[in-house]
């Protein structure tokens, strides 16, 4: 096992130079430049050319990613243009808020999409089944930022039970830790909903299609001649294989729930990665552009293999090796 994790991780270190390096190019050619958002009609040309040198914009592009790439190998991810401060020092302020956003909405997603798999499961083809599929498959097809609006009308504005907008109120800072720890949680309720409630009901196909396949097979009948209960055939024999195809669902959903983080953290104003991913690309800043680049791509390494590590410790059969 650790030979395997070391291999698959020395493996991604090129996936990931080439991610940055396609990265890098894109932004630089795309069309805008960084001094435009600090410009007006107004300004001296000659203040924007200062602009550019200051920022090294007026180097060749070759240049400046040699320069960048000899940065980055040394640790600094560079200084943000529209923020003025160090990119690492962002990224250890915005993704633990962002991971502490996404690590509810994984809870929610699998909690409520494997209970909802199982008992669609168990009653295929009954009215519940197919009320279950209805709802699932509307929830699934809708956006997430409609729906994250919908409730702000709805639990912020119709029916004040709910922060619209923000981690924390005004002057949570002066709470005491456990009225700091629920005003934290309850601004949570709606973006962790918005965030996880659709990736429950993919979840919750996914389970149930995987339930299915595993309650017809012989050993389970077995269980069941043997005179074992319900309970015991259903949550100790079959979930467990059943739940194979989901563990590597739930490593790959980390990275997508991250991009929906994207979305749900502009609708919310929730100050995540998201957000800054977002304000990072009006604004033309490259270095954070960038950096969220790596990391989104670090998580979906990490996510992959995740996947494999909890898939063989659910199976023994499967060998890594």
């Amino acid at each position: 096992m650790p030979r395997y994790i070391f291999r698959r991780v020395l493996s991604a270190i090129p996936l990931i130079f080439g991610l940055l390096t396609v990265t890098f190019f894109v932004v630089h050619l795309a069309p805008g430049d960084p001094t435009s958002f600090y410009m007006q009609a107004d300004v001296d040309p000659q203040y924007a050319e200062n602009l550019r040198r200051a920022f090294g914009l007026d180097q060749p592009l070759l240049v400046q990613y040699w320069k960048w790439l000899g940065s980055t190998l040394s640790g600094d991810l560079g200084v943000s243009f529209s923020k003025h401060a160090p990119v690492r020092d962002i990224l250890i302020d915005t993704i633990p808020k962002t991971l502490l956003l996404t690590s509810a909405a994984l809870v929610l997603d699998f909690a409520v999409g494997i209970a909802l798999g199982i008992v669609s499961a168990l009653r295929r083809g009954t009215t519940l089944d197919r009320v279950m599929t209805v709802i699932a498959l509307f929830l699934y097809s809708m956006p997430e930022f409609w729906l994250g609006l919908m409730l702000v009308l709805a639990f912020s504005g119709a029916i004040p039970l709910f922060p619209a907008t923000g981690m924390q109120s005004p002057m949570a800072d002066y709470l005491p830790p456990l009225e700091y720890v629920l005003d934290v949680l309850h601004h949570m309720v709606l973006p962790v909903f918005v965030l996880g409630i659709a990736s429950a009901a993919a979840t919750a196909r996914y389970m149930r299609a995987s339930m299915l396949e595993v309650i017809h097979l012989e050993y389970i009948r077995a269980a069941r001649a043997k005179g074992l209960s319900e309970f015991i055939v259903i949550g100790k024999h079959a979930l467990r294989n059943a739940l194979l195809p989901i563990i590597t669902l739930g490593g790959l959903s980390l990275p997508f729930l991250l991009g929906g983080a994207v979305i749900v953290e502009s609708v919310f104003g929730w100050p995540g990665m998201g957000k800054v991913v977002v304000d990072a690309i009006f604004t033309r800043d490259y270095p954070l552009i960038i950096a969220c680049t790596m990391i989104s791509g670090i998580m979906v390494i990490l996510g992959n293999l995740t996947a494999d590590i909890l898939s063989a410790f659910a199976d023994p059969r499967i060998r890594l090796e």
